[in-house]
């Protein structure tokens, strides 16, 4: 039983993913080391605590309490802690708690983010540079029509005087 007790103590501490456990009153009763890191604090300033006042929005807990269901897979971005997880959050009934696993996803969300942005930005580059090209053909095409106009006029000016001398 010892061996069972120091396993499952091992696999808290070292899992890499944020677990938390809540009461009937959403407040935290357990965290591990993980979550510690992401919240950036330590277990004794999260315990007893409300989970609406560490977290924030709560509704995801409050349903899979109430509803007795989990919900998995929820997408969510912490600004305060600089942190964007999935989520897992599953009731345990019998206990009347509620517990959630968060996976860290900070590092390929902020990726995204960039990539995202250095699209954007691409396609403003794109727009201004096709923008640029459009009024410098219409520049071209008013300095062209102008020219032949004028052309026009010289010419038909030369085929008169020549008409002239010929008349």
């Amino acid at each position: 039983m010892e061996t069972s007790t120091t396993l499952w103590k091992l696999l808290w501490d070292f899992d890499p993913n944020g677990l938390l456990v809540l009461d009937g009153k959403l407040h935290v009763i357990l965290v591990n080391p993980a979550l510690c890191r992401m919240l950036k604090t330590d277990a004794e300033s999260l315990l007893g605590r409300s989970a609406a006042d560490v977290l924030g929005d709560v509704t995801e807990f409050r349903s899979a309490l109430s509803g007795r269901e989990k919900i998995v897979g929820i997408e969510r971005e912490y600004p305060r802690y600089d942190l964007y997880v999935r989520k897992v959050i599953f009731p345990i009934p019998d206990e009347n708690i509620v517990a959630g696993i968060f996976v860290d996803l900070t590092t390929e969300w902020k990726h995204e983010q960039e990539l995202q942005r250095l699209k954007h930005e691409a396609i403003q580059e794109v727009r201004q540079v096709v923008d640029k090209q459009m009024r410098v053909a219409q520049e071209i095409a008013g300095l062209l029509g102008e020219t032949t106009a004028e052309t026009k006029v010289s010419l038909l000016r030369l085929l008169e005087m020549l008409g002239r001398e010929k008349g």
